[in-house]
């Protein structure tokens, strides 16, 4: 094998790999990429961990064809010193990886294996239905629920995000078991049905390569959009020159429909940031084992309390909109933070119903092709 490619691509590509690379496995090959010819002007860069793969292609000058395998880290590590400008990469009879500068004297060798020992990476069946969608809608939904996933490996079906394609609806959903994020969006014109239980790692990834595709110039003036298939135990998800395939958790996802209170007894409008400033303000004496807060509803203004045996206590209030009973109910400070952290809105609605019922979050106002729902369950304190 013997190509050049600039290094800004290279460097591209060998990054978006980074992520999916298993740096701790027992078979030393998924700690490589594979650099392999794909055409007579284009390479192709892979990595996989056996649950997660991603291919990346770029304009490459070929001079000869084959493949290799490469430490992925040492790989990119070794690009990112190379000056601006072409890169070529070579194999020797030996079997080592070159890489040389097209303007400078500067060269690497490392030791690669053979690209035949890599191992093969799904592809979609031909006959599998395709989903299109706006990158910026998929990279909306990533970005709203992320943070409630639950990090507990031990329980995949939390430790994952639920995407669903109704009619000409997209939504995603995450929970943890204390916290739950809905947010929905509607794609006029395209009906389809789908389900998906995508592991937390592969949102990860996933939610880089969207914020990587709205980076990008669009050159023709349309949106970036991604493809999506569901082929067999897989997922495979496709913007511009880059594949990302993920193995889909077996699980049952919890009824979330359930969870979400249908009706609640009284509804509050609160200023976001004001709400925000004291949380985080306030939660500095909270109790370090349970972050709890006490919030109390009376008249227009909204008192938080928090107490610790170890620090003392802290104490705030912000104005409100809300006229009825007085309400006392306690929270984990971050939860609730969490969910405002993903809005943008200057106002949020809150609903509540008893003390022992769970709070429901919202923008105060929203458009009509987009909704977000947070649901914190209360905590006694």
């Amino acid at each position: 094998m013997n190509i050049t490619i600039a290094k800004k691509d290279l460097l591209r590509l060998v990054g978006r790999c980074q992520g999916v690379v298993d740096k701790k496995s027992t078979m030393p090959i998924l700690a490589n990429v594979l650099i392999n010819v794909d055409g007579p002007n284009s390479v192709r860069i892979a990595a996989t961990d056996l649950y997660l793969a991603v291919a990346c292609t770029a304009a490459a000058e070929v001079r000869q064809g084959g493949s290799t395998a490469v430490p992925a880290r040492d790989l990119f590590d070794r690009v990112k010193m190379m000056p601006e400008g072409p890169v070529s990469v070579s194999v020797a009879a030996t079997g080592a990886t070159e890489i040389k500068s097209g303007t400078s004297p500067r060269r690497y060798r490392l030791h690669g294996l053979p690209g035949d020992s890599f191992p093969a990476l799904p592809e979609p069946s031909a006959d599998a239905p395709v989903l299109e969608l706006e990158v910026e809608v998929l990279s909306a939904l990533i970005n709203s629920t992320q943070f409630s996933i639950s990090t507990d490996e031990t329980r995949p079906h939390l430790n994952s995000a639920l995407f669903e394609w109704d009619g000409d609806h997209v939504r995603m959903v995450t929970t943890d078991g204390h916290r739950l994020t809905k947010c929905e969006a509607s794609v006029p014109g395209r009906q389809a049905s789908a389900t998906m239980l995508i592991p937390l790692k592969a949102i990860a990834e996933l939610r880089r390569l969207t914020d990587e595709a709205r980076a990008e110039p669009n050159r023709e003036g349309q949106p970036p959009m991604v493809t999506i298939a569901q082929s067999g135990p897989n997922a495979f998800f496709t913007l511009a020159d880059t594949r990302f395939c993920v193995k889909l958790v077996d699980a049952q996802f919890p009824a979330y429909q359930q969870v979400i209170p249908a009706s609640a007894e009284r509804a509050i409008r609160a200023p976001r940031l004001a709400l925000v400033e004291a949380l985080k303000a306030v939660s500095l004496a909270a109790s370090d084992r349970t972050g709890g807060v006490k919030l109390t509803l009376e008249g227009g203004t909204m008192r938080i309390m928090s107490e610790s045996p170890e620090s003392g206590d802290g104490f705030d209030e912000i104005p409100i909109d809300y006229s009825g009973e007085t309400v006392v109910i306690g929270f984990n400070a971050r939860y609730v933070l969490d969910v405002l952290s993903v809005l943008a809105d200057e106002e949020v609605q809150i609903l509540l119903s008893g003390e022992l019922d769970p709070a429901v979050i919202k923008p105060a106002s929203e458009p009509a092709n987009r909704s977000f729902v947070g649901v914190v369950m209360p905590m006694r304190i």
